[in-house]
């Protein structure tokens, strides 16, 4: 019986940390942090072919600069992350969210 509760528990536990996951990833944009005046003018795959260095940005200020590593298995699963428009840190307001497999977009209040 005990094991039983524990399992349910465990489940429990790791599909809120699914969805909170999610639900924080929304918001989330993908900026250049080497080249602040990005506009939309290329895309990230030119930037990063040029040496530019990218992070994600989430909706609260949390950036997490992306490792060339982490930019190559990114490609790998999800390419066309790395077609849509190049936005610098200072123009992150008109950057796209990033869309992420299996959300559905957040309305925005």
């Amino acid at each position: 019986m005990q094991r039983k509760s524990f399992t349910v528990l465990v489940l429990c536990l790791a599909l809120i940390m699914c969805f909170t996951t999610v639900a924080l990833a929304a918001g989330a944009k993908l900026l250049c942090v080497t080249s602040q005046d990005l506009k939309g003018e290329q895309n990230v795959s030119s930037c990063l072919a040029k040496g530019e260095e990218f992070a994600i940005v989430d909706q609260y200020g949390v950036v997490h600069v992306l490792t060339p590593r982490e930019v190559e298995l990114t490609k790998a699963f999800n390419p066309q992350l790395f077609q849509q428009r190049a936005f610098g840190m200072r123009f992150g307001e008109k950057a796209p969210e990033l869309k992420i497999f299996g959300s559905t977009p957040v309305p925005a209040k």
